[in-house]
């Protein structure tokens, strides 16, 4: 499995305005708010004992701010580090980034039928928020 890196990580929260982004945000945000099983790991108990984070504030912070890379390192270190100590969230781990990157090499397939050659045809893929300043204007005959 390729892991998972900050880059992909900020790439991810800061498009979390199309629809794939948001599924894949929250598909992590819903993994990170599950319960932290530790496994055989003990929980720390004393004064300055570490503390291992379940990956919560760190996914926030990312959200807030996708453009700072330390934000998005922070979330990768606590995803590993809790994966190492939790199988559970390991395995679920594994399956949502393996699903995130099928997602991402989705295919598009554009069809364009009927009469269209008095108009304008817009093919790609995740548009948002377009506007069309379009006015039907009569079209000057060619000179002859």
């Amino acid at each position: 499995m390729d892991p998972i890196t900050a880059a992909a990580l900020a790439a991810m929260a800061g498009s979390a305005g199309s629809e794939a982004g948001r599924q894949a945000w929250s598909g992590l945000t819903d993994l990170v708010r599950r319960p932290f099983r530790r496994g055989t790991i003990p929980e720390p108990t004393g004064e300055g004992s570490p503390r291992v984070s379940s990956g919560e504030l760190e996914l926030t912070a990312l959200r807030d701010d996708s453009t700072d890379p330390n934000r998005a390192q922070a979330l990768v270190t606590a995803l590993h580090v809790r994966a190492a100590l939790d199988e559970e969230f390991r395995v679920r781990l594994d399956e949502w980034w393996r699903e995130t990157q099928v997602a991402g090499r989705s295919q598009v397939s554009n069809n364009v039928s009927g009469n269209v050659s008095d108009g304008a045809v817009l093919q790609g893929r995740d548009f948002s928020k377009l506007t069309f300043n379009m006015s039907r204007g009569t079209r000057n005959p060619d000179p002859e």
